[in-house]
């Protein structure tokens, strides 16, 4: 097959559109026209099924689009190799985790990965969906639970316990809960008890929210519940971590909390010898195991 054609194919799937793929690839409508009908006559097949809306693919357009997304990925990560430097560490690195991690752990700390690599050039997306690392939708990923996804390489960085925290301002002005029974009086705020983040806290919070409770303020992600704590809202279901960088925080009934959530790091197997990797991992585990948070999360 004609990889040209193959590569205009493909951005014309991906955007199910021949003016959107042509706008992407800087080719006239009519190109890139000439050369899908052309691969078609090539395969004696049809590919995409037209009308007024755009474009959809075919049984057949499906198999090819699934092979050029796969071809398309392993270039990437080719190209990712080839760009490593010998003499120094640079380039694009897409990393992802949980809001809640990225935003209240992660972010704070990579001006010292910086100021060692200045040239690399981090994306950090930060959401809750688990993205595809084998397709590269991301290098390398941070997440709450083990990665079941094949051919990936994976190491565990530590353990999260959730705990409850307030401000100083809300226990002078409600007073400091010393049981669950205590806590009815008070308003809670946590993660949504929707979010698949908190499904390893939830066995932990359900006991605190039985019975006639008073109040409970719930947001989709860790760094909102910590706003609302440190602007006396309520008294905050928190990881553990969150103390270490804002030592106003009081901890509440401290011989409460929940069971170890797991944390790994993962990026595919074909990354295995990238030196943009390679740093960031021994970065992390480097700061994990500075912070104190990352020594006894028991403490």
């Amino acid at each position: 097959m004609d990889w040209d054609k193959l590569r205009i194919f493909h951005a014309v799937a991906d955007a199910g559109s021949l003016t959107h793929a042509g706008e992407k690839l800087h080719l006239s409508q009519s190109a890139v026209s000439r050369q899908i009908r052309a691969l078609e006559e090539s395969l004696a097949i049809t590919l995409f099924h037209r009308h007024a809306r755009g474009l959809i693919l075919t049984e057949q357009g499906e198999l090819l689009f699934e092979a050029t997304t796969s071809m398309n990925a392993k270039l990437e990560a080719t190209s990712a190799r080839i760009r490593d430097s010998k003499d120094g560490v640079f380039g694009d690195l897409r990393v992802t985790t949980t809001v809640g991690f990225g935003s209240l752990w992660l972010a704070p700390r990579l001006g010292r990965l910086y100021d060692r690599y200045p040239d690399l050039k981090i994306d950090l997306a930060l959401e809750e969906r688990v993205l595809d690392l084998p397709m590269r939708e991301a290098d390398v990923a941070i997440r709450m639970k083990e990665p079941s996804q094949a051919d990936l390489i994976r190491r565990r960085l530590m353990a999260v316990n959730m705990r409850l925290y307030a401000s100083p301002g809300y226990l002078e002005r409600f007073g400091t809960p010393e049981t669950f029974e205590d806590l009815k009086n008070h308003r809670l705020v946590s993660q949504n008890l929707r979010s698949p983040q908190v499904s390893a806290g939830i066995e932990w919070l359900t006991p605190m929210l039985v019975g006639q409770h008073v109040s409970h303020l719930t947001v989709n992600n860790y760094f909102g519940v910590l706003r609302a704590v440190l602007h006396d809202v309520g008294i905050g279901m928190l990881p553990h971590y969150v103390a270490a960088d804002n030592p106003q925080l009081v901890r509440i009934m401290p011989e409460e909390q929940s069971q170890e959530i797991p944390v790994y790091l993962a990026y595919p197997e074909e990354l295995r010898h990238s030196k943009r990797v390679g740093v960031f991992r021994d970065f992390v585990l480097e700061e994990i195991k500075n912070d104190r948070s990352g020594k006894n999360l028991s403490e």
